[in-house]
């Protein structure tokens, strides 16, 4: 299987949502992403890594910019798709879910929502479909988007930067978890 992850959003770009800290989201689902691909590669899953804030090239044609995340995936041929992401909405928000398009996405999104919720106690927000979302409607494999956990709560916040390696250690588990069921 090959797994493309894509942490969202863009460290030069578009940070995404940001704690009152100044933790942004960008910086934690990179650093996440860069742990889950270790996780991923040192139990023999192919993966590839990309972080941007132009998802299908239609939203940004500017030559500076790196090639769009959703085209990367696909011209690889990927399996499966995993965006990361951190939410945000009213500061006592707060929990994990996992966003999805399709039944085959619907498998993925539960594998890892379980693995989250488990082993780090955040609330269960269930898996969603979503099919607004550009990277889950624009990319030929099957795809999921994982929220880990909300950014701008002080609880979450915490989990997020201080268990980073855990949140990692468990999306690469949910998705070896899924890998199974194929």
């Amino acid at each position: 299987m090959k797994v493309f992850l894509n942490p969202g959003h863009d460290r030069t770009y578009d940070s995404g949502a940001c704690h009152w800290s100044g933790t942004r989201e960008a910086d934690i689902a990179w650093l996440i992403g860069c742990k889950v691909q270790e996780y991923l590669e040192a139990a023999g899953v192919e993966t590839m890594i990309m972080q941007s804030d132009n998802l299908c090239g239609w939203d940004c044609d500017r030559e500076d910019r790196p090639k769009a995340v959703c085209k990367t995936s696909d011209n690889w041929e990927a399996d499966l798709f995993v965006s990361i992401h951190c939410n945000a909405f009213n500061q006592e928000a707060k929990g994990t879910e996992v966003e999805y398009i399709s039944a085959a996405g619907a498998k993925a999104a539960q594998c890892i929502q379980d693995q989250i919720v488990d082993a780090l106690g955040t609330v269960d927000r269930g898996i969603k479909v979503r099919r607004d979302l550009m990277v889950l409607k624009h990319t030929d494999a099957v795809a999921v988007l994982v929220e880990c956990a909300f950014i701008d709560n002080d609880e979450d916040h915490e989990k997020l930067v201080n268990r980073t390696d855990e949140f990692a250690a468990v999306i690469a588990r949910g998705i070896t978890d899924y890998e199974l069921t194929l």
